[in-house]
């Protein structure tokens, strides 16, 4: 299998437009159409993690952060992010990271805390804004239905639990051709009117090639007229962070001790405890403070995330439990998270989940 393809299935649950604008997704290092020896999963590339690809005959990373964030000026290898590129390079090894992509997706990071926690009803945290469009074209009537159809093929009209969404009004059309053109229907040079149905119907961005490709496959008519808007409505099955509910409600006390077992945490970083029961949890894997805000409005009993500094705590003002379990044990189980989907989709070959630890952070 080529690099491509292996990461297209990822994309199948984290397409790369889900990610923030001040990511760097995809593939980072490597060339799409190298065949894949083996396919290593962690959750940050650094050296060892390039020493354990090469042992273990893997010569694909996928990592869930981008070893390359903000751009690299320079390559000789004067820290690390340079040193593990230059390393990747020399031992043709492919790196594709994943990160917020993951993040923003159903079934990504905050998700599996959600499945590791055991919570149920859940639902996304902060929907996310500028990934639904609005597709309107106008088509003669006899092919209104045919266009519609393979609109909704191509993965048009879904909104939420339904598919098949569209709306049509009818109408005239006008329109003349110069010397160069050649209408499907009416004749150069003559006005045509012409009987047409408009249809509008909102699609995810993800889509918008594919859904490019059938207008222009199955529209009668030479030049086509449509327009793609931004709708604003936030798109609940996108976006940061997650809120469920425990089956049954737990002292405070008690849940922390639960999360720090099932966490894996040594240490839990919290605001005060408001004496009140656990039901209703939000979560947020990795950098979490700016959905404090969130949790709070969605009702939340308690907030877990990481990265909180010393200021975002005064945020809970007596009305939610804010829990820091740390950047990386909220993250820790992403890596899992891609191998399991991976070897359900790719069933003979390696998918190899990385046994190095990569937390630079360390308890005393």
């Amino acid at each position: 299998m080529k690099v491509k393809e292996i990461t297209s299935y990822l994309e199948e649950i984290a397409p790369l437009q889900y990610a923030e604008d001040f990511d760097n997704v995809g593939l980072l290092v490597g060339k799409n159409d190298a065949e894949v020896t083996g396919v290593l999963v962690t959750l940050d590339t650094l050296e060892v993690t390039i020493d354990e690809a090469i042992e273990k005959n893997c010569n694909l990373i996928i990592s869930f952060h981008p070893i390359i964030f903000s751009g690299l000026k320079k390559l000789n290898g004067s820290n690390y992010v340079e040193r593990v590129v230059i390393k990747a390079i020399e031992n043709q090894i492919a790196i594709y990271a994943i990160h917020t992509a993951l993040d923003n997706s159903t079934q990504g990071v905050s998700a599996k805390i959600c499945d590791v926690l055991g919570l149920i009803n859940t639902q996304i945290l902060i929907p996310k804004k500028n990934i639904l469009k609005r597709l309107t074209t106008y088509v003669p009537i006899k092919n209104a239905i045919d266009l519609r159809d393979s609109l909704f093929k191509a993965g048009a009209g879904n909104i939420g639990n339904y598919d098949a969404c569209s709306f049509s009004v009818s109408g005239e059309t006008t329109y003349r051709g110069n010397e160069n053109s050649n209408p499907t229907i009416g004749e150069k040079g003559v006005l045509q009117k012409e009987k047409e149905i408009q249809i509008s119907i909102i699609f995810e961005l993800k889509n918008q090639a594919q859904i490019m490709t059938a207008l222009k496959e199955n529209h009668p008519y030479e030049e086509i007229a449509y327009e793609i808007i931004t709708v604003e409505n936030s798109y609940q099955n996108v976006g940061m962070g997650m809120i469920g509910e425990l089956s049954s409600a737990q002292d405070e006390k008690e849940f922390l001790k639960f999360l720090k077992k099932t966490m894996s945490t040594e240490c839990i970083k919290h605001s005060a405890l408001l004496e009140k029961k656990i039901k209703k949890v939000a979560v947020l894997g990795g950098s979490g403070s700016f959905a404090i805000e969130a949790a709070k409005k969605a009702g939340a009993d308690v907030f877990i995330s990481a990265d909180f500094k010393y200021h975002d705590f005064f945020k809970a003002e007596n009305s939610i439990l804010l829990a820091d379990i740390g950047h990386y044990e909220s993250e820790q189980f992403t890596k899992n998270l891609i191998v399991d989907f991976l070897t359900k989709k790719i069933t003979n070959f390696a998918i190899i989940l990385s046994e190095r630890r990569t937390n630079p952070i360390y308890y005393l």
